[in-house]
């Protein structure tokens, strides 16, 4: 539990931070990273991630320092963004894992369908290697499509192209990674 005089010790970097003092940034993120890193670590069940979150969450805390009115404590305050950064990719994780199963609006297979039935390697599949190959307007419909998970009237917009165009095109990415895969 953090002490009194390190509250104190806060409010004043706290007070800094909050009008662009990276330096008072600093010293927060010194005193606090660690108890993060727990924290994230602990949450998402993973050291890597927990690396990446914890550096989300500072991100956050930079961001949204302006805000913070010193109701709580700024340890409190900090470990509820926390919390929330963790929350908010577990809901981004499940809602891209459902994206990944559930059928496209074409009717076709999903990613992982596809990857279930194209053989591996030892325990591996070279995915990445395979969209290498991929022409560069397949494999950035590909990726919009079926990794981040934009509709094809979204992608369309962002693109200049057609819905039908980008349709074309994750079909056409589609059928050369698979091909690329069966090797």
């Amino acid at each position: 539990m953090m002490g009194a005089s390190t509250q104190a010790d806060d409010s004043a970097d706290v007070a800094l931070a909050a009008t662009g003092d990276r330096r008072a940034f600093e010293r927060l993120y010194r005193m606090h990273v660690n108890r993060v890193f727990t924290l994230c670590a602990r949450m998402c069940g993973s050291r890597t991630r927990g690396e990446e979150l914890t550096q989300d969450v500072f991100v956050r805390v930079w961001e949204k320092l302006p805000q913070f009115r010193g109701d709580a404590a700024f340890s409190t305050w900090i470990h509820r963004v926390a919390v929330n950064v963790v929350l908010t990719d577990r809901k981004n994780e499940v809602r891209n894992r459902k994206r990944l199963v559930e059928d496209d609006s074409e009717g076709g297979e999903s990613l992982i369908e596809k990857a279930s039935s194209t053989p591996r390697y030892g325990d591996t599949m070279d995915l990445t290697a395979a969209m290498s190959l991929l022409p560069p307007g397949a494999k950035k419909i590909f990726v919009l499509h079926d990794v981040e998970g934009y509709k094809h009237e979204e992608i369309a917009d962002m693109c200049g192209i057609t819905a039908g165009g980008s349709k074309a095109q994750l079909h056409r990415a589609r059928l050369l990674l698979r091909e690329a895969l069966t090797r």
